[in-house]
């Protein structure tokens, strides 16, 4: 597999907009790993093999079971996640796959059970920060497996 181009050096902009999209997020106050995990799920369902290496790398180097990561794309078939993952990995699929009814109002109040309202802000920016990097990376064709997760400080 070749890559397209590299749109971080094409457009310098593009990253510095999605860059502080992403700060802001990392800000919200909502779990690392619970992020994680819903750019891992958004990412599986847009194919983007490149933020599948990556956020699977950042989930494991947090210390992820094999075993959740495994099963994230049947997390409902399982009894791995929590209530607040699950509400957060069904409100994932239904904003990554928009145009297949938009969100219902039965989804929007099963999931507001489990998040504020800025939390329930802060995690749909983070969905729509991912589903942005999937459809950069697929249309350019990042090419997968060259991403190292930073080192835990101490």
């Amino acid at each position: 597999m070749e890559s397209r181009l590299d749109y971080q050096k094409a457009s310098p902009g593009v990253i510095k907009a999605l860059l502080s999209l992403e700060t802001a997020v990392h800000a919200s106050g909502l779990e690392s790993s619970l992020i994680d995990l819903v750019r891992l799920r958004a990412s599986q369902i847009n194919g983007c093999a490149y933020c599948i290496d990556m956020h699977w790398k950042d989930l494991r180097a947090r210390g992820e079971s094999e075993q959740r990561l495994y099963s994230l794309d049947v997390w409902r078939e399982t009894p791995f996640y929590t209530e607040r993952e699950r509400a957060a990995l069904e409100w994932a699929e239904v904003v990554t796959l928009v145009t297949d009814g938009h969100v219902s109002d039965t989804v929007y109040g099963e999931v507001r059970k489990h998040f504020t309202e800025s939390e329930m802000a802060n995690l749909t920016l983070a969905i729509v920060a991912i589903n942005g990097w999937n459809r950069l990376n697929i249309a350019f064709r990042t090419v997968p497996g060259t991403y190292q997760p930073q080192k835990k400080r101490v």
